[in-house]
Parts: structure tokens; sequence; C-alpha cells
């Protein structure tokens, strides 16, 4: 038992800063709960640098503590702490505000129990646990667009969540053992491992924003908060990528699990470009755009265990995605929801105007930018693993994600509308903060992915 929790350092921490959280909460100190939050974040991470070549199992092998564990956390950490702060920069001063900050690392937690899940078990408690936070954040506003859009995210949550529940029996039966690790007992059981692929696509598919799951994502990320719908943007389903990649890799490919998610990733990534153009609200835009990302990382996922590339394309585009997406989020967060409220930024405010032109060229996959580089590994993954149609359908589909992100591009440097007050106000401190910090990793890290696993 010493053994076991000594290699779980990180989510102890993590999970007693939820707990002094709350208390603080209890107590109205709010911005007490903020900093207990963003130490505890902090502490869990540097933790994770030690165990960061450890490659083991706890508990009867139900979780993993490995190379895809360990980056997962460095990756999923600070990203929660960067959603800290833009939710600080958004509802500081309201009620229930220590709430929100507990409940994001809450579901931090569960998204680590599905980057590091061994077992049918972990699986859906990180699915569970990731679903009720969330579920309770899209809805803390509590006004008419907040209510629909959390009603919508947990009755879609709670029906792909009972068809992963119930389609994991068949693995369990097959099998005879709820551990991924003996999920090649199904070779030579394609029915089964057929009805096991489907639950778990499904379940997954949803915190993934998979088409055709995705229908909950942009009216969630509309109606919640855009500290809320960012975070939701690239914790849980980065997580739920993890996940597949923990899941998957232990299944035989006998089932043909590689085409499906590899259709999957087309339909993906294509879909969500098509509709994002259209779009005139930019947390909506960003919404599809997300959408269409999740495709490329399913590119890394058909060739696990074929190609080298596979894992470090997941991890480097994770890192990437987390950055840029957060970025962007934060000038959503200064500007407004919509469009038009864009128009003449880049003129009124030049430096936060550079970001965001940084962060939608990285979102594209423009060299040298962060995005970029994760698209190279997961394009050559992709092809190590004999799906060269499915790289042609990335790189046109990073021609349409150019028509795409140009649609914010253009209106940020036309002429400035007369009422300019609200780009005059300088920016909240904590977006200050997010906005720096997104810039350098998505420039810096483009340069130096080296430091990354591959």
């Amino acid at each position: 038992m010493a053994r076991d929790l000594s290699f779980l350092i990180p989510e102890i921490l993590l999970s007693l800063a939820v707990v002094a959280m709350l208390i603080a909460e209890m107590a109205r100190l709010a911005r007490l709960a903020l900093w207990i939050g963003l130490v505890g974040l902090t502490a869990a991470t540097l933790a994770t640098l030690p165990l960061l070549a450890t490659d083991t199992i706890v508990f009867g092998g139900t979780y993993r503590i490995d190379l895809l564990n360990g980056w997962a956390k460095l990756i999923l950490l600070p990203g929660t702490a960067l959603s800290l702060l833009l939710a600080r920069a958004e509802i500081a001063g309201k009620e229930r505000e220590g709430s929100v900050y507990s409940l994001l690392c809450l579901v931090t937690l569960g998204a680590l129990m599905l980057a590091g899940a061994g077992d049918m078990m972990m699986l859906v408690l990180g699915v569970v646990l990731t679903g009720l936070g969330s579920f309770a954040l899209v809805a803390y506003p509590r006004d008419d667009a907040a209510t629909e859009a959390g009603m919508k995210y947990l009755v879609f949550g709670a029906v792909t969540g009972s068809v992963m529940i119930y389609g994991l029996t068949f693995w369990f039966g097959g099998a005879g053992s709820t551990l991924f690790a003996d999920l090649g007992a199904l070779d030579g059981k394609p029915l089964i491992a057929i009805a096991g692929l489907v639950a778990v696509i499904v379940g997954l598919g949803y915190k993934a924003s998979l088409v055709p799951f995705h229908f909950w994502a942009p009216d969630a990320y509309d109606g919640a908060p855009v500290s809320v719908a960012a975070y939701l943007s690239v914790i849980t389903k980065t997580a739920a990528i993890f996940a597949f990649a923990q899941v998957l890799r232990d299944l035989p490919t006998g089932s043909g699990w590689p085409l499906v998610i590899a259709l999957i990733s087309a339909a993906t990534m294509t879909y969500g470009y098509l509709a994002a153009v259209v779009q005139t609200n930019l947390v909506r835009l960003i919404a599809y755009s997300s959408v269409a990302q999740s495709g490329y990382f399913l590119m890394g996922i058909v060739a696990l265990g074929v190609s080298p590339l596979a894992v470090p394309g997941v991890i480097i585009m994770a890192a990437a995605y987390v950055a840029m997406n957060l970025g962007a989020f934060a000038i959503v967060l200064v500007v407004g929801r919509h469009l038009d409220d864009i128009r003449g930024f880049g003129r009124t405010h030049p430096i936060a105007g550079v970001a965001m032109v940084v962060f939608l060229l990285s979102l594209t996959g423009i060299p040298p930018l962060f995005g970029f580089v994760g698209k190279v590994y997961l394009f050559g993954a992709a092809i190590e693993a004999g799906y060269l149609w499915l790289a042609i359908i990335g790189i046109l589909n990073s021609v349409l994600a150019l028509g795409v992100y140009l649609r914010i591009v253009v209106p940020m440097y036309q002429a400035v509308p007369e009422d300019v007050a609200g780009f005059r106000n300088s920016p909240h401190p904590a977006l200050i903060a997010v906005i720096g910090v997104t810039s350098v990793v998505t420039l810096g890290m483009g340069l130096l992915a080296g430091l990354f696993p591959g």
C-alpha cells in the first residue's frame, strides 16, 4: 500500500487541495480557495517530475503510472491553473465563486483518473467524476441559456455513460477481467471486442466531442461562462484522448478498431471545420474548432503500437492544444462572445491582437508554432501506420482551418468601430497572465519540441 501511494503523490496533493478549497468556500473565502488551488496544482505538477520516467502499475493494475499518465499530469495540472485564472477574471466577486474553483480542480482529479486508467472501473469513475462536476460548472450562471446547456450536457452524458458501462460488460465477459492489460484475451472474439469498442467510443467520444457525439459541445460552451467553456474544451477533452490511448493500445487489432477510429477522425475534423466556417458567435466558432482538433488527436490513436511517433504526437499535440485554446478563449473574455465584438481589436490592443493571431495560426498548424509540431508528429504517425489517406484529409482540413480562423483575424485589423469603450478598458491582470503564458508556450515550445518524448 505504501509503495502504491508513493506513486500517487500528485493525485493526493490535488485531492487535499480540493478539500481545503471547499473548506475555504464554506468560510466564504473565495480568494483563499483560489490560492489554495493554484498552490495545490503547482505542488502536484512538481511532484510529477520525479515520476516522469516511471513505468509501473498500482493497486493491482487498475491505475497506470507511465509516460502517458506522467505527461498528462504535466499538461492538465498547469492547464487547470490557467483555467482558474480565467475563472477569476470572469466571476470575481460573484456568488459561489469558490465553488467554481473547487469544481475545476475536482474535475481535473477525474481527468487524471481517465489519463491513467488501467481498469474498466477506473475508466467509469473518471467519466463520472469529470461529468458531475462539469454539469454543475456549465449551469453555474443560473440563467436560461446556462440551464438549457447544463440539461443538454447532463442528458447526453447520462445516456453515453450508461451505454459505455453496459458495453464494457462485454469486454469483462470475454476477457474474464476488468483490466485493460488482459484485453488480449479478446483476440479471436471479434464480436465481443467490437461490442465493447462501440461502447467506449460512445462514452469517451462524448467527452472528446467526436462526431457524431459532439452535439452538446457548442450549446454547452455557449451557455456556460467563457472560462468554463475554455476549461471543458481542453482539460476534459485531452483527458478523454489519453484515456483512448490507455484503452485501445491493449485491444487486439483483429477487431478492426484502427480503421474505425480513422474514419471517425476524418469525419470529426472535416465536420468541425465546415460547421465553424459559418459561425458568427466566437464561442461557438471555437467550439466547432475544438471538435475538429479532436479529429487530429485520433490520428495518433490510430497509429498506437505501430508508429513510434504516435504517443509523442498525442502528447505534443495535447500540450500545444491546451496552450493555444486557452489563449484564444482568454482573448474572447477580453472582447466578447460575438464575431463583431472583435472588430478593430488588433488595432486598439496590438500586443493582444498579435497573441490572438499566434494562437489561431498555431491551431491551423503554421510553422514554426507549437501546433505545427504536434500535427507533423500526428501526420507522420498516421503515414507510418498505413493511413496516408487520413494524413491527406488532415492536411486538406488544415487549409480549410486557415479560412475558418481568418474570419477572426481579418475583422481584428479592420477599421475600429465608433464605440470602442470596451476595447480601451485594460484586461484583468489574470487575463494578461494567461495570455502571456500561453503566448510564450505557443511560440517557444514550437522551437523546443525536443523536450518532449520521441
